[in-house]
């Protein structure tokens, strides 16, 4: 019997050890890590590192507004993209299940944006949003088209927004595809016959059996947005005068710009607290909402 354990011991040891330890490598130490160092004023490169228990918190909380401006950045990009992602991707997957000739092209097309990286989509829709957009504006004199896209606090949010959202949807998009083509088309023929507007079907049907499509989607948008860092980086750079500066790109400025590493992984910690917070909060109540078919 105790051969039998230790065999099968050594079995799990030799499929699930090396994952246990790559990820302990490049997940867990680092965590750690990055904890002890919030707690100190290590500029990053030096061998010396001091011990100054929280008051790198306390700076965050007292004395730095910059940061607190970029959250309020992120929070409002993040509702934005966060909604707008998961409608589209939605609508989107609604109707390329229908019976459309063109429909495996056309989920192919919108999934296309997701799989360019993200730094190399934000420089394409600079030259878009730059040049592109000057020459319609030139062509058709439509005022819409001159605004100053990326020079601006305003434009240059909605213009994050715009490419955040032609980037994620497609990804939505197959989620809600795979859940939409599990609805018990039995189902949607009783509602039909019983009278039910399309638009019923929707709400009432469709909709509550694609809740749980719904918590992955809502919890991946709440990820991507939070995190965003390598559109703001390519399109706006956070300016003009970091109005449009993300968590992210203040965390990556305060730590590799700025030499105040200890700082930076405070703001790092204190935002994973409360993004963990959030989706913990979006996925308790989604999951609450789930019925099964």
């Amino acid at each position: 019997m105790r051969g039998h354990k230790l065999s099968q011991f050594g079995q799990q040891l030799f499929f699930v050890g090396p994952a246990v330890l790559f990820f302990s490598v490049v997940m867990i130490i680092p965590f750690l890590m990055g904890m002890y160092y919030s707690f100190t004023d290590w500029n990053g490169v030096s061998g010396n590192v001091s011990w100054v228990g929280i008051d790198n918190f306390k700076n965050i909380f007292t004395n730095d507004p910059d940061f607190w401006s970029s959250f309020w950045f992120t929070v409002r990009f993040t509702l934005l993209g966060v909604i707008l992602t998961n409608v589209v991707g939605f609508f989107l997957a609604y109707l390329l299940t229908k019976p459309l000739k063109t429909r495996n092209m056309l989920r192919t097309i919108f999934f296309m944006p997701n799989v360019i990286g993200g730094l190399l989509l934000g420089f394409i829709w600079q030259f878009i949003f730059i040049k592109g957009f000057a020459t319609l504006g030139d062509t058709t004199g439509w005022s819409f088209f001159n605004l100053p896209w990326l020079g601006d606090a305003t434009t240059g949010f909605w213009a994050i927004v715009i490419v955040f959202v032609w980037q994620s949807s497609g990804y939505l998009m197959v989620i809600y595809i795979a859940s939409l083509s599990n609805v018990s088309k039995e189902v949607l023929e009783a509602a039909d016959i019983d009278g039910a507007s399309p638009f019923q079907v929707l709400r009432n049907i469709v909709v509550p059996l694609i809740m749980p499509a719904v918590t992955i989607g809502l919890f991946l948008a709440i990820s991507w947005s939070f995190k965003m860092f390598d559109l703001n980086l390519s399109l706006t750079k956070g300016g003009p005068f970091k109005s449009t500066e993300s968590v992210a790109m203040n965390i990556y400025n305060e730590a590799f710009l700025n030499n105040r590493y200890g700082l930076g992984t405070a703001k790092a910690l204190l935002f994973f607290v409360i993004v963990a917070v959030i989706t913990m909060i979006q996925v308790r109540v989604t999951k609450s909402k789930e019925v099964e078919a």
